[in-house]
């Protein structure tokens, strides 16, 4: 294939490397294993050049999620909560997500159900911009829930 693309045919190495030196370009191996090999001439430093470029681009175009976590006591009274859960709001609104982390001290371990049905108000608030992710379950004095941002509706 020629630097535009085109086919040129079937020709020995030799024959191949003496067209891409008269038009000052060099001869490249796309696909070694084809039957014949398949060879390009092209600039090869530009074909780098633009190669990496492509792969910076690619990088540059994925996103990044971030995890935001709220960490809230059983005992936590109604403002407080309510304040977290618009804190919650705007951190799915901006698209990350967010880990809700009830933090249990002392005896209030004894009574996880108290956990659980703050966040369960948690869910229920944020039912209309996330999406469960992670159900809440104990991890050692914390209990913990994933929240993760919904699907924009088409």
């Amino acid at each position: 294939m020629d630097e535009l693309g085109k086919q040129l045919g079937i020709f020995s190495v030799r024959e191949a490397l003496q067209l891409a030196r008269e038009r000052n370009l060099d001869l490249v191996e796309v696909a070694p294993n084809a039957e014949p090999p398949v060879c390009r001439i092209l600039d090869y430093g530009k074909y780098i050049y633009e190669r990496a470029k492509r792969e910076r681009e690619a990088r540059r175009a994925q996103k990044v999620i971030e995890i935001k976590e709220i960490r809230l006591r059983p005992k936590i009274n109604e403002y407080h909560a309510n304040f977290k859960i618009k804190q919650a709001r705007r951190f799915i609104a901006d698209g990350a997500k967010v880990k809700v982390r009830v933090v249990f001290r002392g005896r209030e371990i004894s009574h996880p159900e108290i956990g659980r049905s703050l966040l369960d108000k948690v869910a229920t608030e944020l039912g209309d911009v996330a999406t469960i992710e992670q159900q809440p379950d104990m991890e050692g004095r914390t209990m913990l829930m994933v929240l993760s941002p919904a699907p924009a509706k088409k």
